[in-house]
């Protein structure tokens, strides 16, 4: 080896006294930004082990909002590979609250945490749906949240009198245990994710940490892994990231705004891969019945409204959600086809299966210290 120069010991030693007064994890967390940022000729993907270790940075604080920032823009703009999402899913599953097993069969939906502007939801009555008939359902979202800040699954939760965001974690297991439904709500049940929402809004996109979100989930058994996706590569780096992670039984559903319903109005696209073996489905409403045009989503009243209307089996959102309760109860085993699932959606809904059970579920809620009555439902312009 070549001795050094003098200039290389002093440009050595002035590099070391640096590394001294930032710390350990400031340095570290800089040489994993530089790995990602460096450009196509030096720049690199991450290893599982490192995205693991990078987002355990970011979740505890130890790095600099300069440094988040850095490295969440500039992941975005290498673009994630599974590997990588598979550390960060490492993550989230050491650091954030996870909900214990049940005896039911649990669907676990991953959904746009920054919500919906355009098209009505489905999600929260398709969580009743599927409580009604024996399945435990797992919810996962937060406040308003960029880039859209769109409407949450939480806020539509609310809007139905079943407000979950300040459920204390304990209370949440409990509810989930005894009446199937379970929301995550990332501004309560996982601080140390939402510490990184300021960050967010100020780069202006979604961060690879968006597309974590929607195949993550807080329980621990196994679960089918409903997610939805927009573009075609999404859905290959997801099967490759939760394949990698050990999630085997995954639904994955091209939906309106990234969310899990099928439309009803054209060609609804899902696959489902159990077992490591992929199954292609195309599907069409029309076919059963069931073709409608899609509901806008306009106002939170309005959809108040129509969800109501809807749990009666009435309204515009009755069809989308007979067609997606059918699909999910097919999906999910519990029934064997899509014909079985349509006529119990059908029957849980005209039986009044659901309804009761969400006025169970209010009556519960407002049991709870300082609870409150529900508000009046809208009349049902049909009269049902």
């Amino acid at each position: 080896m070549s001795t050094p120069t003098p200039a290389e010991e002093w440009t050595a030693h002035r590099r070391e006294q640096q590394r001294q007064a930032l710390g350990e994890d400031l340095c570290r967390f800089r040489e994993l930004i530089a790995a990602l940022g460096s450009g196509e000729r030096s720049g690199r993907a991450l290893s599982r082990a490192e995205a693991g270790e990078a987002l355990d940075h970011l979740l505890d604080g130890r790095c600099t909002d300069a440094q988040a920032g850095a490295f969440l823009i500039a992941h975005r703009l290498r673009r994630p590979e599974p590997q990588e999402l598979a550390g960060m899913l490492d993550s989230y599953r050491r650091r954030g609250p996870r909900l214990g097993a049940i005896p039911r069969r649990v669907v676990s939906f991953g959904v746009p945490f920054d919500g919906r502007v355009r098209s009505a939801p489905l999600l929260p009555l398709l969580a009743l749906l599927l409580a009604a008939a024996g399945a435990g359902v797992v919810l996962h979202g937060g406040g308003p949240m960029p880039v859209k800040y769109g409407l949450s699954t939480a806020e539509t939760l609310a809007a139905l009198d079943l407000d979950l965001r300040d459920l204390p974690w304990s209370e949440a297991q409990q509810l989930f245990a005894q009446e199937g439904l379970a929301l995550m709500h990332q501004p309560r049940h996982f601080p140390e994710a939402e510490r990184l929402v300021p960050i967010r809004e100020q780069i202006g996109k979604r961060p690879p940490i968006a597309t974590l979100e929607l195949l993550w989930s807080c329980y621990e058994g196994p679960c089918l892994q409903v997610s939805g996706f927009v573009h075609a590569p999404t859905e290959g780096l997801a099967w490759e990231a939760l394949s990698t992670a050990g999630q085997d039984d995954v639904l994955m559903v091209k939906g309106g705004e990234g969310g899990v319903e099928l439309p009803n109005s054209r060609v609804a696209i899902a696959s489902h891969r159990r077992g490591g073996v992929p199954e292609r489905l195309i599907l069409r409403a029309r076919n059963h019945g069931l073709g409608a045009p899609e509901v806008a989503l306009e106002t939170l009243p309005q959809w108040r409204s129509q969800a109501h209307q809807a749990l009666r089996a009435t309204g515009p959102l009755a069809r989308g959600l007979l067609w997606n309760g059918g699909f999910l109860l097919w999906r999910a085993g519990i029934r064997d086809n899509l014909e079985e699932g349509l006529l119990l959606a059908e029957r849980l809904l005209r039986d009044g299966a659901v309804e009761n059970l969400h006025r169970q579920l209010i009556a519960r809620l407002a049991l709870r210290p300082g609870g409150r009555p529900p508000a009046e439902p809208p009349p049902d312009p049909a009269g049902c």
